[in-house]
């Protein structure tokens, strides 16, 4: 059965920076994508995430307002294992 989409607010998306909140509802998932900008995830809500990654599965612990950047190229699929709605922003910084 497929999961349900996790949903994505764009808040602002200029020349320099693109912000995105994103919402899980329990069992949601972005989808495989590959990030092609530098990118900072500040989480919402504490809890586990899911990521399905090439090299396969790993779980994320986040806490709400502990912040963590990765580089360009990561390529994964975000799942809320959870039973509760998981919220992060997501600030995309844009190459000058």
């Amino acid at each position: 059965m497929p999961r349900p989409s996790a949903i994505p607010t764009v808040q602002i998306d200029n020349e320099k920076v693109k912000v995105t909140e994103w919402r899980f509802p329990p069992g949601a998932e972005t989808g495989w994508h590959r990030h092609s900008m530098y990118y900072v995830v500040v989480p919402q809500s504490t809890g586990i995430l899911l990521l399905e990654t090439p090299e396969g599965a790993v779980t994320s612990q986040l806490k709400a307002g502990v912040s963590y950047a990765r580089p360009i190229g990561v390529e994964h699929n975000v799942i809320n294992p959870g039973s509760a709605e998981f919220v992060f922003v997501e600030v995309e910084l844009k190459a000058s």
